[in-house]
């Protein structure tokens, strides 16, 4: 493994864990609630959503959008529109993904 790989990896991963451990340590409850850090925290996690799902399909789309992958994000982003339900919006992306790989 290069030595360059090694570090980077090293670096999200101590990135990652500080901004999921940090917060849950941190006292919060006198920040004001539509201050700066307060905004900064609450668009952190739309933030790491959208990178690690653009990171994660990135090898897929690198030949053309396969079907299922175009299909399972449509599903996540509609049920999600429809109903703000993260549960549901998952488990519809995930079974059509599943629905249109086995289709496939």
């Amino acid at each position: 493994m290069r030595a360059e790989i090694l570090t980077l990896a090293l670096m999200v991963g101590a990135f990652t864990w500080a901004f999921r451990v940090l917060p849950t340590r941190a006292d919060l409850s006198a920040m004001p609630e539509g201050g700066l850090l307060s905004r900064f925290l609450a668009a952190t996690g739309p933030a790491a959503i959208a990178t690690l799902f653009t990171a994660s399909v990135l090898p897929m789309v690198q030949g053309g959008m396969p079907l299922p992958l175009a299909g399972g994000t449509v599903a996540v982003l509609a049920v999600f529109a429809a109903t703000r339900s993260v549960v549901a919006a998952t488990l519809a992306g995930s079974i059509a993904y599943g629905a249109l790989f086995a289709l496939t």
